[in-house]
């Protein structure tokens, strides 16, 4: 086939924050493919074909961006931050996966971004700096109960957390049914931050204890970084640092 499809992760929002291969994956394509929120980050190039999606589509968002390869286009499916955390790679190899024979031909490639954790983390100093895992509190594909375990397996295993999708207009009540189960597992003073549209120009910070963090500062654009027990606040002019210690005593 002579078709190519690149999956490409935007960065979490600032242009300077974009890969240069991403950019140019995005210039050089003769189709661009994503929801909508994210296409309007990138462009218009009078050359190009622009397909807009609704957020819940991925799978068909996929199929539609392997067939439009498969035709001879040049596709790029456009992801927010980086397009394998959480993002539209794995729907695309998933629609491969199960889908025509012929797609396996096709010239495929993952383009990283930053992800939003990175870029939340590297605002707030280094909460990273020891094991972490990221987990999505949305249960559109998991059941609640599979959020809560894994919840409480990584924070009484001592990773520092990094929560997408805490809450949205349709899910209000997640993000405090996750603070209630660790508020039981982690010390009162551990802290939390939450980065809310991190480098775009409405871009919020804000630094909690879990015993005071307060969920109605959260949306979906937000990442919410829970610090382990060995996790270290530096207070100073203008907002904390935070930083996890490279080691552990445990």
């Amino acid at each position: 086939m002579t078709g190519s499809l690149a999956i490409v992760g935007l960065g979490p929002g600032a242009s300077d924050l974009q890969a240069p291969r991403a950019t140019a994956a995005l210039d050089a394509a003769t189709d661009l493919v994503g929801y909508e929120t994210y296409m309007a980050r990138v462009p218009q190039n009078p050359g190009q074909t622009r397909h807009v999606t609704d957020n819940r589509e991925e799978l068909l968002r996929a199929r539609h961006a392997l067939t439009l390869a498969a035709e001879g286009r040049r596709v790029a499916v456009v992801s927010s931050g980086d397009a394998g955390v959480f993002a539209m790679a794995s729907a695309v190899f998933e629609a491969v996966e199960h889908g025509n024979a012929a797609w396996r031909t096709l010239e495929i490639e993952v383009i990283p971004g930053i992800s939003a954790m990175f870029a939340a983390a590297a605002r707030i100093g280094a909460p990273l700096g020891h094991d972490f895992c990221a987990i999505s509190l949305s249960d559109n594909l998991k059941p609640w109960d599979t959020v809560l375990a894994r919840l409480r397996a990584v924070a009484e295993a001592g990773f520092v957390i990094a929560l997408y999708n805490p809450q949205s207009r349709a899910r209000p009540w997640q993000l405090t049914a996750a603070f209630d189960l660790l508020r039981t597992i982690l010390p009162p003073a551990t802290p939390v931050a939450m980065a809310t549209a991190v480098s775009r120009p409405d871009e919020r910070i804000e630094i909690f204890t879990i015993a005071d963090a307060d969920p109605s500062r959260a949306d979906m654009r937000t990442l919410v970084l829970i610090g382990s027990a060995a996790t270290r606040t530096i207070e100073r002019p203008g907002g904390a640092w935070l930083y996890s210690p490279r080691g552990s005593a445990a």
